[in-house]
């Protein structure tokens, strides 16, 4: 009797250790959660050929198929002029820099500065001044990188990017913001399925513009580039035409305007609003790459020219279609025979100055081909008086280059991406989607995401694993000596 009590509490202890053991490792592994690890955050400075912008996005530290699931979360615009324009004071181009970049020192947490990559990267305005002034242009970004040194942040790169990596990261900020990726699964959203469905986006800028799409067939080696993101491959093709970016087509029309002109110090203009006049200096109209041409006889580069406004769309429309036919493209100063299209198909996104134009002209999103004619011929059939009315508090300069815009940017769609009255449809111009910018800056940023480290999961348990191991020492030590105990007894016994 004296032994069996022993045995019998042996044997409650040993199951009751048992249960508990159990009992706390199913706990511990199924009331653990998942923490999310905080966010990592990235800096793009943007600096194109009408004026530089600065984009802060964040995303989730840990990452899906090693790319980041990145956010717009604030955008600041630069101001003054781009920085192309301080050729002759390369220091002033750092200092532009400074109101933007305090506010983005605001919207990054201060613990999280120094962990932050910044990068800079100039367009086509700093790719023509490169060409143009290869030593004014190699000053200002040395200005620049001294000057962004010296901030908080983790600087990456100061650079001017190519036409093409513009091209391919508006691609992919595009398709990204419409969601044509599977880059959503995250511990924030749901898994969904991934649809193989991309869309083809057209960017105008002041100095080029770039189109980039999946195409059906893949006969363009050259121009086609294959990527990855969230494991998946694509291959975009993607072209930049230097020079035909809206500033730029602009000098070259005043240039070939003022050479079909018998008139020294003033010229007809059908593409601006009648009672407008617009003086220009000469060299702003031929200096540069583009323009091609050299300042006829009889002019002063110092000199002034007057453009009169007499708003006539369909002259001004006939004078652009025999000007631009797209058929050379700038390549480093040089003008070479441009390649064909692919043909194309599924939809568009068009934004920079597409959208810009399209917004002072009253339209968005998608509307017909024949809409935007007839709603260009009405707008620029319009007095300067009531140009003025419409747009009260937009600068001449720019109220009056809206009919110019409008009228090249048809030019450019239906000549240079031969776009008809079908396919006309398929365009979305848009500025943003979800609160977030279309441009090069944001597929950028998402590509870079590949290279910059995930960080640790963060798990949280019901019981520290402090405690958790020594609970599971003690009773693994009870369980040892009670079928020790309980097994020298059974032998004893026998």
């Amino acid at each position: 009797m004296g032994l069996k009590r022993p045995l019998v509490a042996a044997i409650v202890v040993l199951f009751g250790s048992v249960i508990i053991v159990v009992t706390i490792s199913m706990l511990q592994h199924l009331r653990r959660i998942t923490l999310p690890s905080g966010f990592k955050y990235g800096v793009v400075f943007d600096a194109g050929a009408s004026r530089t912008t600065v984009y802060v996005y964040n995303w989730p530290a840990e990452k899906m198929n090693n790319t980041g699931v990145v956010n717009e979360s604030h955008v600041c615009h630069v101001e003054g002029p781009d920085i192309s324009s301080y050729d002759g004071d390369p220091v002033q181009a750092a200092h532009s820099l400074q109101k933007c970049l305090n506010e983005t020192m605001e919207n990054v947490p201060e613990d999280k500065h120094n962990s932050t990559p910044l990068y800079f990267g100039a367009t086509a305005g700093m790719r023509l001044l490169q060409l143009e002034n290869a030593e004014a242009a190699t000053r200002i970004l040395m200005e620049i990188k001294a000057y962004l040194q010296s901030s908080p942040f983790d600087l990456k790169d100061v650079k001017v990017i190519s036409g093409k990596e513009e091209a391919i990261y508006g691609w992919i900020t595009a398709n990204y913001l419409l969601d044509n990726f599977s880059q959503r699964r995250t511990w924030r959203q749901p898994k969904r399925k991934f649809i193989m469905k991309t869309t083809g986006t057209l960017d105008l800028g002041g100095a080029s513009t770039e189109i980039a799409f999946v195409p059906e067939r893949y006969s363009h080696a050259n121009e086609t580039i294959t990527i990855t993101l969230y494991g998946y491959n694509f291959k975009v093709y993607i072209q930049s035409l230097a020079c035909y970016g809206r500033d730029e087509a602009e000098k070259m029309y005043r240039a070939r305007i003022i050479w079909d002109s018998k008139n020294v110090s003033s010229i007809e203009d059908p593409c601006i609003p009648s009672n407008y006049n617009l003086t220009l200096q000469l060299r702003k109209i031929f200096d540069g790459l583009c323009t091609g041409v050299k300042i006829p006889n009889g002019y002063d580069r110092e000199s002034n020219i007057t453009f009169i406004g007499i708003g006539k769309p369909q002259l001004c429309e006939d004078k652009l279609f025999a000007m631009f036919n797209f058929t050379s493209i700038n390549s480093e100063g040089n003008w070479i025979p441009r390649k064909h299209l692919p043909e194309f198909h599924g939809n568009f996104v068009a934004f920079s100055g597409f959208y810009y134009t399209m917004q002072a002209l009253n339209l968005s999103n998608h509307f017909s081909m024949e809409t935007f004619t007839l709603t260009v011929q009405n707008f620029c059939q319009k007095n300067w008086d009531q140009v003025q009315q419409l747009f009260p508090n937009v600068k001449d300069s720019f109220r009056g280059s809206y009919c110019f815009n409008a009228i090249y940017v048809y030019t450019l769609l239906k000549r240079g991406y031969n776009f008809d009255q079908a396919s006309w449809n398929r365009i979305s111009f848009q500025e943003e989607t979800r609160s977030s910018s279309f441009g090069w800056a944001l597929g950028y940023m998402l590509n870079l995401t590949n290279m910059i480290p995930s960080e640790n999961q963060v798990i949280q348990t019901p019981i520290s694993e402090a405690v958790f191991c020594g609970l599971l020492f003690l009773f693994s030590i009870l369980v040892l000596f009670c079928s020790m105990f309980i097994c020298m007894s059974i032998i004893r016994s026998l």
